[in-house]
């Protein structure tokens, strides 16, 4: 019986200490969940934020990559599709969140990362 009493007492804040020592308690909680939104949750919603607008201003004859690795030309643009074509002749619908990259047509292949590999030595 004596254990579940001191038990009982433990869970009890002592008197005196008040709203100080809660705080002092919660502060490093509340550090943390400041952090935590400062360092992922805030960057992700910037990077959402992005590619929705790239997704959005997406026009015909840009170069897109798609989620699943494909490239293709943009030939047409609808409301939450567009038609992209991957080889000649050939173009299919893809939903406008399912691409991944959006490379605009006179951009110059350096600024997409891709002269590491086209030199052929």
């Amino acid at each position: 019986m004596h254990f579940y009493t001191a038990l009982v007492l433990a869970a009890v804040p002592a008197a005196g200490g008040g709203l100080q020592d809660e705080l002092v308690y919660m502060a490093p909680l509340i550090f943390m969940f400041g952090a935590l939104y400062f360092f992922m949750i805030r960057p992700q919603q910037r990077r959402q934020r992005e590619h929705a607008d790239r997704v959005k201003a997406v026009k015909r004859g840009d170069t897109v990559v798609m989620s699943n690795g494909m490239i293709g030309k943009v030939v047409r643009v609808e409301e939450s599709e567009v038609g992209v074509e991957i080889a000649q002749n050939v173009t299919v619908k893809v939903v406008k969140q399912m691409l991944h990259e959006i490379r605009a047509r006179g951009e110059p292949r350096e600024a997409r990362g891709g002269a590491a590999n086209d030199s052929k030595s």
